[in-house]
Parts: C-alpha cells; sequence; structure tokens
C-alpha cells in the first residue's frame, strides 16, 4: 500500500475566521459566545483577518491607534481562555488587499515606502505579543498574494517582501509562528521559501462554480452554470474528487518537504444548494485531514458560516437567538 504523506509541523488545526477584525468599517467588537462555542463544540483555531487601517490615525501608517490595538488583545486572550489557537492575518496590508475598496496609496511588492510600513506593523505585533506561545497564537503575513505575473508582482517581488516581514518578526520574537499564504489567492505553494522554517496556508475554494456561485463581489460569477458535485465548473473544466486531489498534491508534497501546512480558508456562498456545499465540503475534509491538514471555514457567523448564513434551503436550529446550520456543524465536528 502506497505511503500517504503527512503534515506533521503544525496541529490539525479545525476552526473559523472572526470577521470583526476584516474591513476599514469593522468595530473590533468580538464576541465571548463565539469562542465558547467554538470550544464547546470540539473546534481549536480562530483566524482573525485584519485590516491594517483600523490601528492607524488617519492616513498615518506610523501613527498607532490604541484602542482597536486592546481590542486585538482582547481577542487574543479570549483565544486562550477557551483554548483556541489564534491566528492573526493582515487581509489589508500597507500597499496591499486582494478585495476592492480601498485604494492603496502604495504597492507592497514595489514600494520600499510600503514594504518599510509593512515591516513596522508586524514589528509592533511581535513585540506586544512577545511571550505569548506559538501553541497559542501565529502571524498570518498577509492574506492570498495575487498570480505572479511579469506585469504585476513577480514571485521575486513576493519572495523579498515574505523574507523581509519574516527578519523583521524573527528579530523581535525568534519563537514566533509564522504563516504564508500561497500565491494565486493561496492556490499556489511556495517550496522557494522553505528554507524559512514559516508555515504555509492553502485554501479550500475550488472549484469556484461551488464556492462563489452567484457572489457579487466576483464577477466571474455571473457567468457560472449552475452548481454541481461532482461535476463543479471551475474556470474552463468540470472537476470531481481526483480534480481535488490533484489540486492538493503541491501541498502534500510541501509538507513532505517538513513545512507545515493549514487550509486557512474555505467554504461556499449561500447561493449554492446545501446537499452540494455537504457533499464537496466531505471530499475536501475528506482530502486535507487524510494528509493531516487542518482548516478553517470563511467564516463563523454569516454566508458561509454555521450561524446566521441566511440560506434558503436549511432547516435551521435556534441557537441562543441565532439560525445554526447543525447539519454543516455536523459535518465539520466529523473531521
Amino acid at each position: 500500500m502506497k505511503k500517504v504523506a503527512r503534515q506533521t509541523k503544525l496541529p490539525r488545526w479545525r476552526g473559523f475566521n472572526l470577521l470583526e477584525f476584516f474591513v476599514p468599517e469593522s468595530t473590533g467588537d468580538v464576541q465571548e459566545g463565539d469562542y465558547r462555542w467554538m470550544a464547546d463544540w470540539g473546534f481549536n483555531f480562530v483566524r482573525l483577518p485584519a485590516c491594517y487601517t483600523l490601528w492607524i490615525e488617519g492616513n498615518d501608517v506610523y501613527k498607532v491607534h490604541e484602542p482597536m490595538l486592546a481590542k486585538i488583545d482582547r481577542a487574543i486572550e479570549l483565544g486562550q481562555k477557551y483554548g483556541l489557537h489564534t491566528c492573526f492575518n493582515f487581509h489589508r496590508a500597507p500597499g496591499y488587499c486582494v478585495n476592492a475598496g480601498l485604494k492603496e496609496p502604495f504597492d507592497l511588492w514595489k514600494d520600499q515606502d510600503a514594504l518599510n510600513a509593512f515591516c513596522f506593523h508586524w514589528e509592533l505585533f511581535a513585540r506586544r505579543y512577545r511571550g505569548i506561545s506559538s501553541d497559542q497564537l501565529s502571524f498570518n503575513l498577509i492574506n492570498e498574494p495575487m498570480a505572479p505575473s511579469p506585469d504585476g508582482m513577480t514571485r521575486k517581488d513576493h519572495d523579498r517582501v515574505i523574507r523581509s516581514a519574516t527578519s523583521t518578526i524573527h528579530a523581535m520574537d525568534l519563537q514566533r509562528l509564522i504563516i504564508a499564504d500561497g500565491l494565486s489567492w493561496g492556490n499556489d505553494p511556495c517550496p522557494e521559501l522553505t528554507d524559512l522554517g514559516i508555515a504555509q496556508s492553502c485554501r479550500a475554494y475550488n472549484p469556484m462554480g461551488i464556492s462563489h456561485y452567484k457572489a457579487p463581489w466576483w464577477p466571474p460569477s455571473a457567468k457560472l452554470p449552475p452548481p454541481a458535485w461532482p461535476g463543479g465548473w471551475h474556470l474552463d473544466s468540470a472537476w470531481d474528487r481526483q480534480s481535488l486531489e490533484r489540486h492538493y498534491e503541491p501541498w502534500v508534497k510541501l509538507a513532505a518537504q517538513g513545512v507545515g501546512v493549514h487550509c486557512g480558508e474555505g467554504g461556499a456562498f449561500i447561493h449554492t444548494p446545501h446537499d452540494i456545499v455537504l457533499r464537496w465540503l466531505r471530499d475536501v475534509l475528506e482530502i486535507l485531514s487524510g494528509h493531516n491538514i487542518g482548516f478553517a471555514l470563511w467564516n463563523f457567523r454569516g454566508s458561509f458560516g454555521i450561524l446566521d448564513s441566511d440560506r434558503k434551503d436549511v432547516a435551521y436550529e435556534d441557537w441562543h437567538g441565532h439560525k445554526l446550520d447543525t447539519e454543516l456543524l455536523a459535518l465539520l465536528r466529523e473531521f
């Protein structure tokens, strides 16, 4: 029997993304009940995608807004209290965000001013949380770098940014666990970074015809055929279980080289029929868990989540005033 390669550097973290620091309008007001429920249901991981403009004053990238930092402190403290590992991520960093919206004044991949600000903020957090164990806290440097291209961000650009930030953090806290998202929006691993000793994060959104069906923030979704599984549409082909396995093969190979691998985001938007989501996600989770790779659903509360997703084809259970998707919760707990 062929030996299955297994990821061994990281725990098989299982959990959710919480969005209280996600966009410039976020309040940072995490809810303790979320942490309690996650822990009670057996999960052990929270990812906090964050927007750096929340903790600066005005347009001055070097002027820190302490009250928001105190809210981030509280989120990490709640993770410690309930035994959940916190992965703190720059979803919007100086000079880059995968989402449309606020226009950055500089380019993280090309401008030294942006890289200097990026490293300033990571040094800020490295100093602030020095002494907290990496068992409890990791830093996920930048959410979903784009696909490399000659006219945009090159692999050399990406390599320079990741190495600079890693060096900055480890100069302040050598023990801090660092995670880099894969290229091409989290889909392609970076074997060129293996010498850094950092972990890497993949995604569970393929095929996009399942995860992003009728998603208004992704314009190609308007041309997608109705979802199916197997047979979910991705770019120019229909995917099945074998397609998923091929997609994760590079990540399995990376893990076999001794690199920690985790899936930091995944799930499907509300317009994909619920039964299709469950069948597809079961295949994803079977593949990832078979290689000891953990998973975090996007999100906990909201359109991808187990609470208050507002799907039209789910018989929700009332959960302390929230609408709980018990079938999705049961599937996640199974793995």
